[in-house]
């Protein structure tokens, strides 16, 4: 007797329609998503369209919001690959509820509407917060390099400007002499031209002069801008011949990551412990961290709703202005206990018990934090720093595969980053409630 096999008809029709909710067990995230988002305010978004009474009925914002949410919690990025998706994975078209947006759709929503998206990232962390009934106690904070939608091949430095526009102005110097030339020798052959329309030669070189000079404009501007903001003159103040401009995202910067030198923004984010929830985040250009801390514990205040009792952060934040900010308070605020490292340790270092008796006098405040940090406790403390905030980047960087921003200049790459950190807390409040 031949062996028996469970049913297989490809062919066979559904003889009643299917419900879209039995095809994906009940707690799987695509679910958890939809809830979220129909809880969010996307009121800024619908009074987009509600002003456009002409064309077509666009696609719900709750429907174009899920997916892009949905799609960055899965590392489906690029509208591309989500129209992709919408063909071919069941959660995705569960999501939809059979409705498929092209890619050119989805991409100009996220662009359209970046600033809103990035807005849902205080109202997502509300809710987190709220559910998890976390009160703000130590938080660890870090940045991390990520690349722009720019190569660095596209960047150029300003004393290499200085020689480019030089020598550009010598070739369409000489460029319009030949062009002189060959007119007259024309109008003595033939007569008369119009001569109304410059060589292609000529309008390449002077395009590309148009925008080095536009380049050390802004350079210069920002020499000025940085001078001022360090108390000295800046009339006076001019850029360094090796500040880069990048011609693709001009307001990112080269910076020093992890994978080297990178074309990017420096994504800032502070995590709590209980859950490793995202309760602050930004993105700057500066490639170090030094003048970040006072930015982000304000902002921490202001996303979470609720101030740290404690920063633990790296190094790279160690400043004797940035300590006096956290010990400094005012009216109802109460100060922030700071756990920094005042630098980097050698090897065996961190074993070395902490030198006994009281400081010196005029011990500065990175000097008492650099004792503070040598004590059992001090020690204790800030080595939960890496356990809490890098798993949170490399979460989003390895798990999530998210490398380089999509969008360009620093408002919509900011949007960018919020989403992400959003999506991030979702996860881990899916996470939380699967226990």
């Amino acid at each position: 007797m031949p062996k028996g096999y469970r049913s297989y008809l490809p062919e066979q029709e559904l003889l009643l329609p299917p419900s879209l909710r039995e095809w994906l067990p009940e707690n799987h995230l695509v679910y958890f998503v939809s809830d979220v988002v129909d809880q969010l305010d996307l009121s800024a978004i619908h009074a987009v369209y509600e002003k456009e009474k002409r064309g077509q009925p666009p696609y719900d914002p709750r429907l174009m919001t899920k997916l892009l949410v949905y799609g960055y919690c899965t590392g489906v990025f690029g509208s591309r690959r989500i129209q992709k998706r919408l063909r071919e994975d069941i959660p995705f078209r569960v999501l939809a509820a059979g409705n498929e947006p092209d890619f050119r759709t989805i991409s100009d929503f996220r662009k359209i509407h970046i600033a809103t998206l990035e807005n849902l990232f205080e109202q997502v962390l509300a809710m987190a917060l709220e559910c998890g009934a976390i009160q703000l106690g130590r938080v660890s904070l870090d940045g991390t390099k990520l690349k722009a939608n720019a190569s660095k091949h596209k960047a150029m430095s300003y004393g290499r400007m200085k020689e480019k526009q030089q020598q550009l102005k010598e070739e369409v110097k000489q460029l319009l002499a030949a062009a002189e030339a060959a007119d007259e020798a024309e109008d003595r052959q033939y007569g008369s031209q119009r001569g109304d329309e410059l060589p292609e030669e000529l309008q390449r070189r002077e395009t590309r002069l148009a925008k080095i000079k536009e380049a050390k404009k802004v350079l210069e501007q920002r020499a000025r801008d940085k001078a001022a903001a360090e108390g000295r003159s800046a009339a006076e103040a001019k850029p360094e011949d090796k500040d880069q401009y990048n011609f693709t995202d001009p307001e990112s910067r080269i910076m020093k990551g992890a994978d080297g030198i990178v074309q990017g923004y420096n994504a800032q984010a502070a995590v709590e412990p209980a859950l490793l929830l995202i309760v602050g985040q930004s993105v700057t250009e500066a490639a170090n961290d030094k003048q970040q801390l006072k930015p982000m514990v304000e902002l921490i205040e202001q996303q979470s709703g609720q101030r740290p009792e404690a920063i633990l952060a790296d190094n790279g934040y160690c400043s004797e202005q940035n300590l006096e900010h956290l010990e400094s308070a005012e009216g109802p605020e109460r100060k922030i206990e700071g756990f920094i490292a005042t630098g980097k340790q050698k090897h065996g270092e961190h074993r070395l018990s902490a030198k006994r008796g009281p400081l010196p006098k005029g011990a500065t405040r990175v000097d008492r934090m650099k004792r503070k940090l040598q004590t059992k406790v001090g020690k204790a403390v800030y080595a939960a720093r890496k356990c809490v905030v890098e798993p949170v980047f490399g979460q989003i960087k390895q798990a999530r595969g998210f490398r380089q921003f999509l969008l360009r200049g620093k408002k919509k790459v900011k949007g960018e980053w919020a989403l992400l950190c959003l999506t991030h807390n979702i996860l881990r409040l899916h996470a939380a409630m699967q226990y």
